[in-house]
């Protein structure tokens, strides 16, 4: 939780136990189901959720406003942006129902009532959204080709659609989507070795 003081040092005292909390939470479960990757725990908050919240850092979610988190998998980045904007609308929409169930079970122990899980595929689901959010479960292009069906046509907010936590270099993706494309660097929010090469992709709509 230093990290996130750190970086986050204005958040509620109740935002604070709840992500202090998500450690424990990810642990039982994971010992159940692998939810996230075993070797990642003991760098849970760099890895997971200060990673998710660098989206935060970039953008405020309007009040009332509703975010998709496409291929959640353990929750990431949905969950903990859930924490930091309780007045938003969170939907975490994944193939994998198994994980779906621990997001569930984590979301009723921390109280989260801003959030609701889908058990879908991106293209067979039909819902308006004002933003959409995801860590790197594919290219930029064929991303935005299975989400374009999912925004809102009055979207809340000027800085809204697609924030994308992504790695390496995707140059060649960015120039194939034709289109205007803000990437920001992790390593200029965050000075842990970890984000050196992390970017944040934000694709307006």
């Amino acid at each position: 939780m230093e990290l996130i003081e750190k970086y986050f040092p204005d958040i509620s005292k109740e935002q604070h136990n709840k992500l202090e909390q998500l450690a424990e939470n990810y642990s039982y479960w994971n010992e159940k189901i692998n939810v996230i990757s075993r070797k990642d725990m003991g760098n849970f908050y760099e890895r997971h959720v200060l990673h998710s919240l660098a989206i935060h850092k970039v953008v405020s979610f309007e009040r009332g406003s509703r975010i998709l988190d496409i291929g959640t998998g353990g929750g990431f980045p949905g969950l903990p942006l859930a924490i930091l904007c309780p007045e938003s609308q969170f939907v975490l929409l994944d193939s994998i129902g198994k994980k779906l169930k621990v997001i569930n079970e984590i979301s009723k122990n921390l109280k989260l009532n801003n959030i609701s899980t889908v058990h879908s595929r991106a293209e067979q689901y039909n819902a308006p959204f004002d933003y959409i959010v995801s860590r790197a479960v594919t290219g930029l292009p064929g991303f935005v080709k299975i989400t374009k069906h999912l925004f809102k046509e009055n979207k809340k907010g000027s800085n809204n659609g697609i924030y994308y936590l992504k790695g390496g270099d995707f140059t060649s993706e960015i120039k194939e989507l034709k289109r205007k494309v803000h990437t920001y660097n992790l390593n200029e929010l965050f000075s842990e070795e970890f984000f050196t090469t992390k970017k944040l992709v934000h694709i307006p709509y």
